[in-house]
């Protein structure tokens, strides 16, 4: 995993505390959100009226008029009904509101060539060179490129002279567009183009809680200096750009994004750890992220990709992107949030609100081969993008623990930890180091330090057969744990170890792909174990896409001076912005779809073997289940006609958030029903069941998109454990539109269920509505008391 979400616990604490002088006193001020009451779009007043509303509210505990504008950080329009302040606990007991809170000390952070190749996009890549017949098949032709859709990035700005952003050959900006290009330091309203639409940046919310933005780590703007936000706007909507490599020539050929012709608008939210190296993290934080999501809806975008999430889930009372993405849906907008690389542990991933599309990461058919050659002829498989070569001489191979100082506990040995290694040990040496503490780069830069010419990064178990591709500083490679094995067997068996790490290649179509990440969270959702989360997987391993010229590839500040315009880069942020571009395909092509029937499209013609036939597998090789992959890999050319959809309403929402006793935490003005569905009933494309007892019947309803007069046929495959049976189990549908509902019901062979189980062991199965060449397929989790 080459992105780093991990924020040192010292952070949390300090989170939105601030201390000011006034006056004769110093008062201790903290941010609180206040939340009114009305209509929380406010859409009849201007932002300049919705901040007044907000100054009369805070003159009533200020004393002074500039005390109470100076206190307000954020005016909130379109997604909750209140704004942010600079309040004493004392001051934030104004009357007149639903309530007052403190923020939450969460903080967020920030979870490409041949992938849409792989996902059978590879139509003519210059739009205005396609033939007028729009009507051949060709999704991206018949989507017309994604034009006029308007993608909300939320990340870390954007590096706007890259080619991928270019305008050359657009047409003018939508009029529907309602946002602004705000100026700040190195960016104006003149890197705003056809292109990139429009662009802000958020710093409210970091400021209050670590003081101003240090200039030398970050722009005071929309322009990015990380490097994420460009790279993942460039795999949603990225124009054509031929001969695009990363570092060493890696990866070379034509670089564009899934939507070329997409709009896109930047919502800059994330900023450095101050004094901390890029690559070790970075913080979004709550108002920020608030703010940003509410201007995109105000705005007027398609589509929201957030390649962001919490290290840990957390309850949507909390979650200000579950928030903030379901006032989205309420506008018809599209909200992809990525699963998170907390994996391949079970129960971590982020972002399982329903009405958000969750995105896990697996890879494409390319991969980059790095073999070790022994001094035995035996060829060791690995992979690596590091375009240095050691030439054709052999040097000793040693294991990292047999060169450390000694006296390192055994729970540190053998990782290439800072200042570890003995230099007279491993002075012109090829060090392998293995993976399970430490960072991976950092391994090389240790074994650099004390003198080795070349180092071998070796899987441990829990990382299997994922092995990482990755711009190290010395002669590399990564082998998985099988090799790392068969490594330390040679090391051990022969008298005079002897290796050399032959230069890397790219190479293409390889199998079996796709695989899932090991990084990449998985489920069960935890916060509510109704949904089946994630929702799909799409590349998001080794993908090349644009960069910024302030960071170097790894995005090691102190260490890496090198400059790219293009990178590889992995993560769940790299596979959400590909499912981000298919949505964007997807409401091209069907204008009136809601986001649920987008998101229902994308899940039930998800592809769940690879390229050799068998199923997806995961980092040990075997099958990968729905907690990995959700409903599986995501294929856009089937989705463009699913025949079937399962659609939801925002008032579907709204019941569902009733039945969690959570929908006054979201500020919606909305009395709830006395009776409403169970969370288990909201019409979702997936099933998931918690406990089950005997029997459960859960009631679904599909809509016709494809033929007018078609019949469907129910299969199910479901392990020993349970059954899977429809009522009914024929659907037989007269005309575009019909809704027919069926009732799925789940039922447990107590026989076959091991004593042994527990409520957290889950089984796996599918169900599916097959008519023709439509096969509609939801994937079933169960598990048992």
């Amino acid at each position: 995993m080459a992105i780093k979400s991990i924020i040192p616990a010292t952070y949390f604490l300090l989170f939105l505390h601030l201390l000011l002088p006034l006056a004769s006193c110093i008062k201790t001020k903290q941010v609180y959100v206040v939340e009114l009451f009305g209509d929380h779009t406010s859409d009849d007043k201007t932002l300049h009226e919705v901040e007044n509303s907000h100054h009369s509210y805070l003159l009533s505990v200020k004393e002074t008029e500039e005390e109470a504008r100076a206190s307000l950080l954020y005016s909130y329009k379109h997604s909750i009904n209140g704004f942010a302040a600079l309040l004493t606990p004392k001051e934030a007991k104004m009357e007149g509101v639903v309530f007052v809170h403190k923020n939450q000390p969460k903080i967020y952070s920030l979870h490409t060539t041949r992938s849409w190749n792989f996902v059978g996009l590879d139509g003519p890549l210059n739009p205005w060179e396609e033939e007028s017949d729009h009507t051949d098949g060709n999704l991206l032709a018949r989507a017309q490129y994604g034009k006029d859709i308007i993608v909300g990035m939320i990340d870390s700005g954007v590096w706007p002279d890259s080619k991928s952003f270019s305008d050359e050959g657009m047409e003018p900006v939508p009029t529907k567009w309602k946002g602004v290009c705000q100026n700040g330091t190195a960016f104006d309203s003149s890197q705003c183009n056809r292109k990139i639409i429009g662009a802000r940046y958020y710093l409210h919310g970091y400021q209050s809680a670590f003081g101003p933005l240090n200039e030398k780590e970050d722009y005071k703007s929309a322009r990015d200096k990380d490097g994420h936000g460009s790279h993942t706007a460039s795999i949603v909507a990225g124009r054509v750009v031929p001969n695009a490599s990363a570092i060493g020539g890696f990866a070379k050929g034509t670089a564009l994004g899934g939507a070329p012709l997409a709009r896109l608008a930047i919502y800059k939210a994330c900023w450095p750890i101050k004094g901390k190296s890029k690559h070790e993290g970075n913080i979004c934080t709550n108002i920020d992220m608030l703010k940003a999501i509410d201007d995109a809806i105000g705005d007027g975008v398609d589509v929201l990709s957030i390649s962001i999430g919490f290290s840990a889930p957390i309850s949507y009372e909390e979650d200000v992107i579950a928030r903030g993405a379901l006032h989205a849906v309420r506008k018809n907008i599209v909200v992809v949030c990525s699963a998170g690389n907390s994996g391949p542990l079970p129960q971590t991933l982020s972002n399982p609100a329903p009405w958000i599309i969750t995105v896990a990461a697996s890879t494409v058919d390319r991969s980059f081969h790095a073999p070790i050659k022994l001094s035995n002829g035996t060829i060791i498989e690995g992979r690596s993008i590091t375009p240095l070569h050691m030439g054709n001489s052999f040097y000793p191979l040693v294991l990292a623990r047999d060169v450390e100082h000694p006296g390192l506990p055994s729970n540190n040995s053998g990782f290439c930890l800072d200042n570890t290694l003995q230099p007279n040990k491993a002075r012109g040496k090829i060090v392998l180091c293995m993976r399970g503490q430490g960072e991976r780069l950092k391994k090389g830069l240790e074994v650099q330090r004390a003198g080795g010419v070349g180092f071998i990064l070796g899987n441990n178990k829990l990382n299997g057969k994922d092995v990482p591709s990755d711009p190290h500083f010395i002669p590399a490679t990564g082998v998985s744990y099988e090799n790392s094995l068969k490594l330390i067997q040679y090391v051990h068996s022969t008298p005079n170890p002897m290796a050399q790490i032959l230069p890397g290649t790219t190479v293409l179509e390889t199998k079996p792909a796709p695989s899932m990440a090991s990084f990449s969270s998985r489920g069960p959702n935890i916060v509510d174990p109704n949904i089946l989360k994630p929702d799909i997987t799409a590349p998001g391993v080794d993908i090349l896409a644009a960069w910024t010229a302030e960071d170097g590839p790894t995005r090691m500040t102190f260490n890496d001076k090198r400059v790219v315009k293009y990178n590889i880069f992995s993560g769940t942020s790299m596979s959400c912005p590909h499912v981000a571009a298919a949505a964007v395909l997807l409401k091209a092509i069907h204008p009136t779809w809601s986001t649920a029937a987008i998101r229902s499209a994308l899940m039930t013609t998800a592809m769940t073997t690879d390229n050799t036939g068998h199923p997806l597998t995961d980092e040990t090789g075997n099958p990968a289940t729905p907690f990995a992959m959700g409903s599986g890999h995501f294929n856009p050319k089937r989705a463009a006609d699913p025949g079937l959809v399962y659609d939801a309403s925002y008032m579907g929402y709204l019941l569902y958030t009733c039945n969690l006793g959570v929908t006054q935490n979201f500020n919606i003005t909305y009395n709830c029903p006395k009776s409403f569905l169970e969370p288990f009933e909201l019409n979702y494309p997936s099933i998931q069941i918690h406990r089950l007892y005997y029997t459960k019947t859960i009631k679904r309803t599909v809509t016709n998109v494809g033929r007018g007069r078609s019949v469907y046929k129910f299969s199910a495959v479901s392990p020993k454990e349970y059954s899977i049976t429809a009522t009914p189990n024929i659907l037989k549908f007269n005309h575009v539109g019909q809704k027919i509902n069926f009732a799925i019901t789940v039922t447990a062979n107590w026989s076959q269920i091991p004593t042994k189980h527990g409520p957290d062991k889950y089984y796996f199965g599918w169900y599916a509505w097959t008519h023709q060449h439509h096969i509609v397929r939801s994937p079933v989790a169960v598990s048992f008391p």
